[in-house]
């Protein structure tokens, strides 16, 4: 069973399940399908946070629950008070439970010096932040931490996605580049020097480790990131090549030089790397595609989503958690000074 099957992930996460000889069952609030699944794929409608339609969803029992959308400790509780009818469960996460050996975490990023330094590369050793309800970050530290401790009633992967790209993306970080290109700017403005690395995860990557995990149960946290962690510059450039355009990158050295210049959703003081030898020790993980290889399939979904429309009606949430990453004016202003 996938809860959140008409997600972003949830729909690779289906067709690889199935393709993999699995029954699955996708669930959604719609009860809608994605017109790449197998026929055998079943469908049923239930919202997440409604614990009887979930429970009735689930029926007699399922061998593995796969959850897209779980948020917070009352969904660990959630799926653990279904633990006799789940033989185990593969769950989402992010790298942002992560904090640094000096306590600097993602929620402490707009402090002075409050980006967190990480180890190159990052494992799971790394130690994670306290849970809480005061942000995204802390509410997936609960979820992870209950789930973990009921690991006996149900053994649990999880999952920690890092910047997560592909179609349906509600947030995709390409979006920058790709409307710059649409628009014709042909400069662009790279703070911390073009060389910040914040590593991606393909969605065809994840449900690839959400296939391995449905076929080893375990108590477990492992990262989930692509095979190559590209620089913003080198991002930059891939996104011009799909696009067939040419685009001259103006470096700064450190922050962005103005609030709205130079500062791209990569943008970052230091390097967020993951390390995955414990998905490929444990689950004999290996990558299915790599960032450059699914970047046209993006890319195009990108422009379908901003045809006719302001950006930011098409992408509201990166407006809402980024701003305005189109000010052109204050660009224009800041180069010929």
């Amino acid at each position: 069973m996938v809860i959140g099957a008409t997600g972003q992930i949830g729909r690779v996460a289906v067709g690889a399940l199935a393709t993999d000889g699995w029954e699955v069952t996708a669930v959604s609030r719609g009860g809608g399908r994605d017109e790449s699944w197998p026929d055998g794929v079943r469908t049923a409608r239930a919202d997440r946070a409604d614990d009887s339609a979930l429970a009735t969803a689930v029926g007699d029992g399922c061998d593995v629950l796969v959850d897209m959308v779980a948020y917070g400790p009352e969904h660990a509780r959630q799926l653990t008070n279904l633990a006799g009818r789940v033989g185990s469960a593969v769950v989402v996460s992010s790298l942002s439970v992560y904090e640094d050996d000096k306590g600097r975490n993602f929620d402490t990023q707009e402090q002075p010096d409050g980006f967190p330094e990480y180890p190159v590369p990052l494992s799971e050793d790394q130690r994670t932040i306290a849970p809480g309800e005061t942000s995204y970050s802390t509410r997936k530290a609960g979820l992870e931490r209950e789930l973990l401790a009921a690991a006996d009633e149900l053994p649990t992967t999880l999952l920690r996605a890092g910047a997560i790209h592909g179609p349906h993306c509600r947030t995709p970080r390409e979006l920058y580049f790709v409307k710059r290109n649409l628009d014709g700017r042909r400069r662009r403005v790279l703070a911390y020097g073009g060389k910040s690395r914040f590593h991606p995860a393909s969605v065809h990557n994840i449900a690839e480790l959400v296939r391995l995990a449905a076929r080893k149960p375990g108590a477990r946290a492992l990262n989930a990131v692509d095979p190559d962690a590209p620089t913003v510059a080198e991002i930059a450039v891939a996104v011009d090549a799909v696009m067939g355009v040419e685009t001259e990158s103006v470096l700064v050295d450190g922050p962005a030089p103005a609030e709205t210049v130079g500062d791209t959703p990569w943008s970052v003081p230091h390097p967020v790397v993951c390390d995955m030898a414990a998905a490929e020790r444990e689950l004999g993980y290996r990558a299915v595609v790599r960032y450059a290889e699914t970047l046209p399939d993006t890319v195009a979904w990108i422009e379908r989503q901003l045809a006719g429309r302001d950006w930011r009606e098409a992408y509201p949430k990166m407006f809402q958690n980024y701003g305005d990453l189109f000010d052109y004016a204050a660009e224009d202003a800041w180069l010929r000074a």
